[in-house]
């Protein structure tokens, strides 16, 4: 993980994983739904994002299965990859915070105005 925090991409494989092991399809399917579709991942795209997760320490292999004939490989959340996903989702907070407070200033000033 970098200085600036996950990019989305990895946020949201990170949080696909948080309740159980996936495999490919399965995780650009989570991501999906928990971008609520602005998020559609390549699966070219998905492994190399995995394998940088991988390499972090993030998450790792679970098991593999063959279905119809291909192999399945399911990844998941290790606790690193747990407590980086917290990190980053305590970081937006912060943000979101930030920016809701200075909209809602912004807000009641401009009502003022026109008082």
């Amino acid at each position: 993980m970098t200085e600036r925090g996950l990019t989305r991409q990895a946020f949201l494989v990170l949080t696909a994983l948080v309740d159980e092991p996936r495999h490919g399809y399965g995780v650009v399917g989570e991501v999906e739904r928990l971008s609520e579709g602005q998020m559609r991942l390549r699966i070219g795209t998905l492994y190399g994002v995995l394998d940088r997760l991988s390499a972090d320490g993030l998450v790792e292999l679970d098991h593999e299965e063959v279905h119809q004939g291909r192999l399945r490989r399911y990844y998941r959340l290790t606790d690193s990859g747990a407590d980086a996903l917290a990190a980053e989702a305590d970081r937006l907070s912060v943000h979101v915070q930030a920016a809701t407070s200075r909209l809602r200033a912004r807000r009641d000033r401009l009502s003022e105005g026109t008082a």
